[in-house]
């Protein structure tokens, strides 16, 4: 059976932390030839420097590289059809595989600006950098791995709260997500796919755990700590894989440009209680001393506000 013309990769970025969205992006290639093998190994020599594991290629607060690279991709055409990179909000418009209306649905008018005020941003990228990873996408297409898309899903706090609620946890959304990426690029390729996702949880095997692909027609390939994969009709292969970032330039691409759309949600929290408290920490969303201190510190600002507690932080299961 020929490989699929068509390779994506896909991971997750904010499962853990207490405030801010989660974020899961994928990123789909044509590959043909040599492109095969290259979009199969762990990037080397100065691709290696800017492409890879987002832990270890940027940080909270300096995330121009994952900028960079979802500028660079938003610029080739692939964001949402007609989609630009003119500006931060332009380009989570061009990424988003939700339209806006439906991505603050779930947000109180007054709650709204917390997660949704674009004033004030502005791009970090120097121009030097931005035209090396433009050059890394020319040279990856020339090697036959011509990256044809990317798209995110957003799921805000308040959403994982509900989804909580209704007995789902973040695991579970993460997973469903990746599964909704997949089915939708898959149908932007017309084509089976090889689809690589990073590790889920842990988790070994996924079959019971599946959303939009529970009930399809499927067989499992392998199931165990470093791999699982499962093979389905007309869709072609899903593999998750630990560490994939690392390891997967496509998953890696994917990686970045999540790191910076969360990092750009985190922001704008903290920009919207600094309006009322200038001193306030510049948080992470993660369980570290200064996420705790930022919490405190605008509970009396959340109630004067009545930002409801579900819009804010996540609830701990069991909680």
């Amino acid at each position: 059976m020929p490989e699929p013309a068509y390779r994506i990769g896909v991971d997750e970025n904010g499962l853990g932390p207490r405030l801010g969205p989660l974020l899961v992006t994928a990123v789909m290639a044509r590959v043909e030839g040599e492109g095969r093998q290259v979009a199969q190994r762990k990037p080397r020599g100065a691709l290696a420097r800017r492409l890879g594991d987002s832990k270890a290629l940027v940080a909270h607060g300096n995330v121009t590289l994952g900028e960079a690279w979802a500028r660079a991709l938003v610029e080739r055409g692939c964001g949402r059809p007609g989609a630009t990179a003119s500006s931060p909000e332009a380009l989570v418009d061009a990424v988003a595989i939700d339209e806006r209306e439906v991505l603050r649905a779930p947000c109180p008018s007054h709650v709204a600006p917390q997660c949704w005020c674009a004033e004030g941003e502005a791009f970090g990228a120097a121009p030097e950098l931005l035209q090396s990873v433009r050059g890394d996408l020319a040279a990856l297409a020339a090697k036959g791995v011509e990256v044809v898309a990317v798209r995110s899903v957003l799921v805000c706090s308040q959403r994982l709260n509900a989804a909580l609620a209704r007995g789902l946890s973040r695991f579970d959304m993460d997973l469903h997500a990746m599964e909704r990426l997949v089915l939708e690029l898959a149908a932007l390729s017309g084509a089976e796919v090889s689809a690589v996702c990073g590790k889920v949880g842990g988790f070994d095997r996924y079959s019971d755990a599946f959303g939009p692909l529970a009930g399809r027609l499927h067989a499992i390939i392998e199931e165990g700590r470093a791999r699982s994969a499962y093979w389905f009709p007309g869709l072609g292969e899903i593999a998750f894989v630990r560490d994939g970032d690392a390891s997967d330039p496509i998953v890696g691409m994917a990686s970045l440009v999540g790191k910076y759309l969360r990092d750009l949600a985190m922001a704008r929290i903290v920009r919207f209680y600094r309006r009322e408290a200038p001193e306030l920490p510049d948080a992470s969303g993660y369980h570290d001393p200064l996420t705790t201190g930022f919490i405190d510190a605008t509970r009396l600002a959340r109630q004067k506000s009545a930002v409801p507690d579900d819009c804010f932080e996540r609830r701990a299961l069991g909680g």
